[in-house]
C-alpha cells in the first residue's frame, strides 16, 4: 500500500481519503490507464469504502470529487476494473455516477479461493474526447 501511495501521485493520479473521528472511512483514486501515450486522456479510479461505512455516500462522495478532479487534470475518460462481478455495491456505485459496463474478463482474477470475473465501465468526462489542440 505504501508504494502504492507513493506510485499514484508520480504518474499523476490523485488521492482522495475520507476521514472522521474513527479514522480513514474509505479512500479512492485515479491513475493513468496505461502507461502508453494514446492512452493519456484515459484514468483508472479505484475506491474502497471501510466495511461499517458501506451505504452511507461515502464512495458517492469520493467518486464524484475524483471524477471532477481528473476533468480538472485534463483527463477525457475513466475506467472502472472492478475485481468481481458480484459486486453489486462497486458496480452499483459507478453506474450511479453516470459509468456504463464496457465488457466483463471472465476468470481473469483469483481471490478468497475462487475465480472471479471482472466487470469493466466506463465514463465519459465532459465530450470524452480530446480537443483538436491536445491533440499530437
Amino acid at each position: 500500500m505504501a508504494g502504492r501511495l507513493a506510485d499514484v501521485p508520480r504518474r499523476g493520479g490523485q488521492w482522495l481519503v475520507a476521514t472522521d473521528a474513527t479514522g480513514v472511512l474509505g479512500y479512492a483514486y485515479f491513475a493513468p490507464y496505461h502507461t502508453r501515450s494514446a492512452y493519456r486522456f484515459t484514468v483508472e479510479d479505484s475506491v474502497y469504502v471501510r466495511e461499517d461505512q458501506r451505504g452511507r455516500g461515502v464512495g458517492a462522495r469520493l467518486l464524484a470529487r475524483l471524477i471532477e478532479a481528473a476533468r480538472e487534470a485534463g483527463k477525457r475518460q475513466m475506467v472502472a476494473v472492478i475485481g468481481d462481478s458480484a459486486n453489486a455495491g462497486s458496480i452499483g456505485l459507478h453506474r450511479s455516477l453516470g459509468f456504463v459496463e464496457a465488457g466483463r474478463l471472465r476468470a481473469v482474477g483469483f481471490k478468497f479461493g475462487r475465480p472471479l470475473d471482472v466487470v469493466l465501465m466506463q465514463r465519459a468526462l465532459d465530450a470524452g474526447l480530446p480537443t483538436l489542440a491536445s491533440r499530437d
